[in-house]
């Protein structure tokens, strides 16, 4: 019994182990950390990388054949992404334009004469139609690339998977979505279009 006691004693004062026991609580908590810190880095790479081929590719697209060549110049922003991220259909890329009469026009709604003041264009008040579609709407732009020196307003947005899958953990979804925009003039290649005229709201 004595034999035993003492081996207890041992045992009780034999600390070799405790680091293995003190690494197997910490090393969850720090894998996540790095996974985190990797997940971010990436996603913040990812952002810089979209957002100078942007600004590159809407340089490429106000010149006189920036509308014949668009899908050649989204194309190109998808390459320029591909060492960033996995290809389609994996990763999804969407590209929208709208053009407007000068930068002071991009996102802004359409003017009208609230004379009810209920704040919404209604009851046969007049608006300044400046994007020619007949209906007063709350951004003054028109799809596409527009014509010889109007500001056209590039959008891509990204979505793609995350590169670790613990996310879910912690309650974020599984796919991430960037998002990199720019204003631009087209280049003064021929006389800019006329745009709209006053009608009234219904």
């Amino acid at each position: 019994m004595r034999g035993f006691v003492n081996k207890l004693r041992t045992l009780k004062r034999d600390d070799a182990g405790a680091t293995l026991v003190e690494f197997a609580i910490v090393a969850p908590v720090l894998i996540l950390m790095i996974m985190g810190i990797l997940d971010v880095g990436h996603r913040i790479y990812a952002t810089a990388i979209l957002q100078g081929s942007v600004q590159k590719a809407s340089r490429d697209a106000s010149l006189d054949d920036g509308a014949a060549n668009a899908s050649a110049i989204d194309t190109r922003v998808k390459n320029l992404m591909l060492p960033v991220l996995q290809a389609e259909p994996i990763s999804t890329f969407n590209f929208t334009r709208r053009n407007y009469s000068n930068f002071s026009d991009v996102s802004q709604p359409e003017d009208f004469t609230d004379t009810n003041n209920d704040g919404d264009c209604n009851n046969g008040e007049p608006y300044d139609d400046v994007n020619g579609n007949d209906s007063w709407d709350a951004d003054r732009g028109v799809s596409g690339q527009g014509n010889a020196k109007d500001a056209v307003l590039y959008t891509v947005r990204v979505t793609y998977p995350r590169l670790f899958p613990m996310a879910g953990l912690i309650g974020l979804p599984q796919e991430e979505t960037i998002e990199a925009s720019t204003v631009v003039r087209n280049q003064p290649f021929g006389e800019q279009s006329a745009r709209g005229g006053i009608k009234n709201c219904t």
